[in-house]
């Protein structure tokens, strides 16, 4: 038996028009599971963010007052040079410490746009030779003339992880508990459909209906509550990413506490909603098709 687009269309659109009350049931609950996981994954972009000034293997970074003379550098340069214990090491200069904190703030333009390249602090990046060392390193240099700071890298990244993983596990639990709700509601939504015209599946059946003919219908029904509290979850990770992402406080060498998340970077991490929403949809339909089908 021939599948047509009008016939499926037909049928989909009288299964929600029948079953509206628990679309809408459905749809909500797919949003609100959806963008819980949403969260956790701008959560999860905001600190690869924070860490990007310990790329490469960094552990240690010596930054610098924004007024150090060139002496006090090239100083800080051969002290580290000669030091024993240190694996390697390089400067970021402020045109690159500047292209740094722009990554890091993205497009939060108050504070991007009150800072400028010389108000960057420049620093050096250092690699211990064991990593066992770093503090006796960091204590050498901490008071050295033209030092600002001495941050470590597993010091912040701990701190960055311990906050993370608290609104991990919280945003994983709500989203696995409330997406099992989700395909609960779309699972007896697609049944009492299909339960209203089971005698006209054993009819379609019995004159040559193939399985598919009559599931498609229900599947494209699964996709719609899918596809619908994915998109409203997608809408709600977007504009909402930098108080998401704000969940992770850090402080920094500019006063800030808040992590920011690109519109690009939300929308990479909105795109997987989309999938979910849709998969868990279709999934979910077709299972609850399966048992009317064994006529």
């Amino acid at each position: 038996m021939a599948l047509s687009s009008s016939y499926v269309l037909r049928e989909t659109a009288g299964n929600l028009k029948r079953n509206l009350l628990m679309t809408l049931a459905a749809i909500v609950t797919m949003a609100v599971s959806l963008t819980a996981l949403g969260a956790v994954l701008v959560m999860r972009q905001a600190i690869n963010k924070a860490s990007v000034q310990w790329r490469g293997g960094v552990e240690m970074a010596i930054f610098l007052q924004p007024t150090v003379s060139d002496n006090e550098t090239s100083a800080l340069g051969h002290e580290l040079s000669t030091t024993p214990g240190v694996k390697t090491y390089h400067f970021v200069d402020k045109p690159h410490a500047y292209q740094e904190f722009k990554e890091i703030f993205g497009n939060n333009n108050d504070i991007v746009g009150v800072l400028t390249v010389s108000d960057m602090p420049a620093s050096f990046r250092v690699v211990p030779t064991k990593a066992q060392d770093i503090s006796e390193l960091g204590k050498q240099f901490q008071n050295q003339p033209g030092v600002l700071k001495v941050s470590y890298a597993q010091q912040e990244i701990n701190s960055l992880l311990k906050q993370f993983s608290r609104w991990k596990w919280l945003g994983g639990f709500l989203a696995a508990g409330v997406l099992i709700g989700a395909v609960a509601l779309i699972v007896n939504t697609i049944q009492l459909a299909i339960f209203a015209r089971r005698r006209e599946v054993a009819v379609m059946k019995l004159v040559g209906a193939t399985n598919w003919f009559i599931r498609v219908p229900f599947m494209l029904e699964g996709f719609i509550h899918g596809m619908f509290g994915a998109i409203v979850a997608f809408a709600l990770t977007y504009w909402l990413r930098n108080s998401i992402a704000s969940f992770i406080p850090e402080q920094t060498l500019f006063g800030s506490n808040q992590l920011y998340v690109t519109p690009t970077e939300a929308i990479y991490s909105s795109l997987l909603l989309l999938v979910v929403g849709a998969l868990v949809g279709v999934l979910g339909s077709a299972f609850a098709v399966r048992r009317y089908l064994a006529v």
